[in-house]
């Protein structure tokens, strides 16, 4: 059964629009104070970050996509093979089919096999606390990410919505695993008051995973008869830029902004926010639907957008694209004052 909703879950986001309607990510209103005098080379930018336990020759992860069903194999051969091309980041999707049918094994472990050196994030549920060695071990992972997914399962037609005990079983599975672990969402994005609980639990990385991506609410309702808690609760969740700013500002563990990340221009703005990383699903699912060179070209056109914004704010380097300065206005600003959070420390950075 799980493989078949596997199965769903492709077939839906490849084939239909899955993406927040009215709601958006909130990077349109972010923008950068342009530098007229940069006063570095382009073609010197740095794009690497070692911050993930491995060095990435750019700060971008191909998040939690797919597995559990043959047809997932080909497309987590493809992303494989891009990621280790383009050293970058790789997540597989929930490895309970896996753990549960081994027979399916082969549909995860195929990542490894064609991307032997770079970062995998392996994948389970926080409440299986039982299945977070053999996660690791299917996949060779070198991180084990844990998913949040209470608006998903709330939608879903098998979900579970019994959350009590998540945060303890989030510290056990910490204590019980030899690589690091991170804790990620799955569209609704992630609050600054669940930052600082997570980060209690001594996990080592968040990825909030925000809203204005990819709606899974809207996944599920593409499988519903009775659509109307699916449509009501289609666009529910904090905007990844708000995300980012809570979550970057509330913890010391490596961040990645995810949910609507489209282009390296988008992923300036996220890191100068406050993000170590970001990372990107429904795009890489596209491509890899058509061939491995997809893939490759698609991050390609983003390292050369995000090499351009770095250029034109005068980073050389990851860490420098983190000072610069930008303005944060619209809805985005009101949130974030509501919430407490002091925007125009973006703006006065760097002012002599």
């Amino acid at each position: 059964m799980i493989s078949d909703r596997k199965l769903e879950h492709l077939s839906i986001c490849e084939h239909f629009d899955v993406q927040y309607k009215n709601k958006k990510t909130g990077f349109n209103d972010v923008e950068f104070i342009h530098n007229s005098l940069p006063e570095i080379d382009m073609e010197k930018i740095n794009l690497s970050t070692k911050k993930f336990g491995k060095k990435l020759d750019l700060p971008l992860f191909i998040t939690a996509i797919t597995g559990g069903h043959p047809k997932a194999a080909s497309i987590n051969k493809a992303l494989a093979i891009a990621a280790e091309t383009e050293k970058i980041g790789l997540g597989l999707g929930s490895q309970r089919s896996a753990i549960e049918n081994p027979e399916l094994e082969y549909t995860y472990n195929i990542a490894r096999e064609n991307a032997p050196s770079t970062i995998l994030v392996g994948n389970i549920g926080a409440s299986q606390v039982n299945y977070s060695m053999q996660a690791i071990e299917i996949l060779d992972a070198d991180i084990l990410a844990i998913h949040l997914n209470p608006l998903q399962e709330a939608i879903q037609i098998e979900g579970d919505v019994d959350s009590i005990g998540i945060i303890n079983s989030i510290g056990e599975i910490v204590d019980n695993v030899n690589v690091p672990v991170m804790v990620k969402e799955t569209g609704a994005g992630i609050s600054a008051e669940n930052a600082k609980l997570l980060e209690s639990k001594n996990i080592n990385f968040i990825d909030l995973a925000g809203a204005g991506g990819t709606s899974w609410a809207g996944v599920e309702t593409y499988r519903l008869k009775d659509k109307y808690l699916g449509e009501l609760f289609w666009d529910w969740g904090i905007p990844t830029a708000i995300s980012t700013v809570e979550v970057s500002n509330s913890v010391n563990i490596p961040v990645i902004s995810s949910g609507g990340i489209r282009s390296g221009l988008d992923a300036a703005k996220a890191i100068a926010l406050g993000a170590d990383a970001v990372g990107m699903a429904l795009p890489f699912l596209k491509k890899a639907c058509i061939s491995t060179d997809a893939i490759i070209n698609f991050i390609q056109n983003f390292k050369k957008s995000l090499k351009l914004a770095m250029f034109l704010v005068g980073a050389s380097n990851i860490e420098e694209l983190k000072t610069s300065n930008l303005i944060i206005k619209g809805e985005t600003h009101s949130w974030l004052n509501e919430r407490g959070f002091n925007t125009k420390k973006y703006t006065r950075r760097n002012i002599i």
